[in-house]
């Protein structure tokens, strides 16, 4: 039994880390990147209305953690341009597009809860702006991956 279970564990663990798996990983991260940058820069030039997005309070645009609904749809766009990418140039399968977006959307929610309660906070310096990024990318990938095993995508 305990033979079994351990194939079992690592047969999952071979699926979950095979290279379709991982391209997927990969173009997620950026998609979240992308979708993150567009948000944000989209979202303090032109977002109408902004809210914190842990209290739905309105924020003076280019508050940490405020999200507006020009900045999402616009995040949602740039995620859209890289899976599309993804796709169209080979790196993951079109089953894989959907996941990817939505895995980038939750990850740059992510993002806005730790600018909205935990970034620039006192005793938290250590969490800068490119840990913020990087905690938001390794979120969509995860994410990406999860959603991918589970739907079959991959």
């Amino acid at each position: 039994c305990a033979l079994a279970y351990r194939r079992a564990v690592l047969g999952r663990a071979a699926v979950a880390l095979s290279p379709p798996a991982l391209l997927v990983g990969v173009v997620a991260s950026l998609a979240t990147k992308l979708g993150d940058t567009f948000a944000s820069e989209i979202g303090k030039a032109y977002g109408r209305t902004t809210y914190l997005s842990t209290t739905f309070r309105r924020v003076p645009p280019g508050t940490e953690g405020a999200v507006s609904l020009e900045g999402t749809l616009a995040g949602v766009g740039g995620s859209l341009i890289l899976a599309g990418y993804g796709v169209g140039s080979g790196l993951m399968p079109a089953a894989a597009a959907l996941p990817t977006i939505l895995a980038a959307w939750i990850a740059n929610n992510v993002e806005s809860i730790i600018g909205a309660t935990a970034q620039g906070k006192q005793g938290l310096g250590w969490l800068t702006n490119e840990v913020v990024n990087f905690i938001n990318t390794l979120v969509g990938a995860a994410a990406a991956i999860g959603l991918c095993l589970l739907t079959g995508a991959v």
